[in-house]
């Protein structure tokens, strides 16, 4: 008995032996699995990266050229690429799947007639064909788009083009637009024409050396839109073409070379001594020589050199450089015009003028489509760069109505001003109808549209100093704000005498034939306007509204052209209260 009591006891701690002993190495294998999980953890885990296919292919077969089964040279330069790869191109699978002699080599030479293709394009282009993604830089957009062009890769193609429409700039504009043109990528051209149409004015006047490459025929379809903002009147856009003129015809002449701009300077100061006032920046001495010393009667459009530039002045609304007495003294000083042109704008003034003091309706837009409005409208602008309630005018004969815009936060207001102490024609119509449209414009860093506001075509009938909205401005338009204004005051006159230059505007006219000769015509040639930036444009501030603006045709107007000086960026206005 006491035999089977120490068996089983015997058991019984043998079996409670085993299971400590099991749950001891239990614990220690859930403390081993935690101690190399937490070591795991705490590691820094080692991986290795494997090239992608694409990677692999693009080093393997293009960087290092293995297994090439042709080989093609371009500008010197031999590359061994491989058929299946390169017949992603039009170009090529046309190549190597037709009846031409290259389906059957694995030599290929292609003569490059592109200027503008280089050999760091094609490698890129052709390395784009191996990869899946390609880099391009803005200075090497338009070489790769030639490249890319040539064997048509539409792919790349609109890569170029979203470049380029990130990058459009001052520097970068003429380029974009001349490369868009000749290769058919019409975003890029439409993003460009629209940059200048909203920048001409306000950056190139400023920049001569870039407005010199602008070409006739895009200057020409600038001069023509409807759409550019001009600033400040239709005079700063003569001035602007003038400068551009002559540094097309003077393309050795750099107005920002130090030797130059000295001999310049000593020009002025012999001009000064001599008696006569140019009241010009120096930099504008050689283009004011150039077209003053002129001793022809004809017009500077009517010789040869001027013959390449008529359709681009045929463009310009001439009708409203004859509104200022000092532009229109400008005008005929520089003889670039026909004086035909201008006897006839002067003529058609008054022809309108007469019929709107005898209520003639047919004095007034009425009933005008959009095409005829944009056709003859008046283009006037501004740049606003501070928020902030302002009020401006663009000084100037209109018909007897004394237009005055009004800036504030939310709102663009128009007011027909009639106070008698102005020194300015007033209509004493109880109503006056006009035809006016607004557009305003945010611009970024790089002057580019961020986002625009444009109103209808609407026909206002104004009393006396009554004041009308034109637009509520939305939130989204934040300064610097560009505004361009057109209007039509009057019926617009029949223009066809635009289409001929005459040779010789004096022996064509008889003095009964000229309405209002002695203006301009003799006075000296010694003046000159000193910049774009001096338009005929009266700018107001404040909530004055009874004093008078200091304009050039004031009483105590001095023989020379300008006496006001401008500062930088608001030299396009005089700050003076309305």
């Amino acid at each position: 008995m006491g035999q089977i009591v120490g068996a089983m006891q015997s058991n019984v701690a043998e079996a409670f032996g085993s299971r400590r002993k099991r749950r001891r190495s239990t614990d220690s294998t859930d403390s081993e699995e935690e101690r190399e999980r937490t070591k795991q953890q705490n590691a820094s885990p080692k991986k290795k990266k494997l090239l992608t296919t694409t990677q692999y292919i693009y080093k393997a077969l293009f960087k290092e050229e293995k297994n090439s089964d042709v080989s093609v040279m371009a500008m010197d330069k031999v590359w061994h690429l491989h058929k299946v790869y390169l017949s992603q191109s039009p170009y090529f699978f046309t190549m190597f799947n037709g009846t031409w002699k290259e389906a059957q080599q694995n030599f290929v030479h292609i003569k490059i007639l592109d200027e503008r293709i280089t050999v760091e394009s094609l490698d890129a282009v052709f390395g784009s064909m191996y990869s899946d993604e390609i880099e391009i830089e803005a200075n090497d957009v338009i070489p790769v788009l030639a490249t890319a062009t040539l064997f048509h890769l539409d792919g790349i193609i609109d890569r170029c083009a979203e470049v380029m429409a990130d990058t459009i700039n001052a520097e970068t504009a003429i380029q974009y637009y001349e490369a868009a043109c000749q290769y058919g990528v019409i975003s890029v051209k439409k993003s460009t024409f629209q940059w200048f149409q909203i920048n001409l004015l306000s950056i190139y006047n400023k920049h001569p050396n870039l407005l010199r490459h602008i070409s006739i025929d895009l200057m020409n379809l600038l001069t023509a839109s409807h759409d550019l903002y001009v600033l400040q009147t239709e005079f700063s856009l003569y001035t602007l073409l003038r400068t551009w003129m002559f540094l097309q015809l003077h393309p050795h002449y750099d107005p920002e070379d130090p030797v130059q701009r000295a001999e310049a300077l000593k020009t002025q100061e012999r001009l000064t001594n001599a008696g006569v006032e140019t009241n010009t920046p120096s930099m504008d001495v050689a283009q004011w020589t150039y077209f003053t010393n002129r001793m022809e009667e004809r017009s500077f459009l009517a010789t040869p050199e001027g013959q390449p530039y008529v359709r681009v002045f045929q463009r310009l609304r001439t009708q409203y450089l004859t509104n200022h007495y000092m532009d229109l003294k400008i005008i005929f000083n520089d003889n670039i015009i026909p004086k035909e042109w201008l006897y006839k704008h002067i003529h058609s003034h008054w022809d309108a003028l007469l019929r709107i003091d005898h209520h003639q309706e047919d004095g007034n837009p009425l009933h005008l489509d959009d095409e005829q409005f944009f056709e003859n409208c008046m283009r006037c602008g501004r740049l606003l760069t501070e928020p902030g309630y302002q009020k401006w005018r663009w000084t100037g004969f209109n018909y007897g109505m004394d237009l005055i815009l009004i800036m504030d936060s939310r709102r663009l207001n128009i007011r027909r001003h009639h106070r008698h102490e102005h020194e300015r024609v007033l209509s004493l119509q109880t109503k006056r109808k006009f035809m006016i449209r607004t557009t305003i414009t945010s611009i970024n860093a790089q002057r580019q549209p961020v986002f625009t506001q444009s109103s209808d075509i609407i026909t206002l009938n104004l009393e006396k100093n009554e004041e009308v909205t034109l637009m509520v401005l939305d939130p989204k338009l934040v300064h610097p704000l560009l505004i361009s204004i057109n209007m039509l005051l009057v019926m617009p006159p029949n223009q066809s005498f635009k289409e001929i230059v005459p040779q010789s505007e004096e022996s064509n006219m008889s003095a009964a034939d000229r309405p209002i000769s002695e203006i301009g015509g003799n006075c000296e040639r010694s003046l000159t306007p000193a910049s774009a930036d001096d338009s005929a444009v009266f700018v107001a501030s404040g909530d004055s509204e009874t004093s008078t603006p200091s304009t050039p045709a004031s009483a105590r107007r001095l023989p020379i052209r300008y006496n006001w000086v401008h500062s930088d960026e608001e030299a396009l206005c005089r700050d003076v209260a309305c």
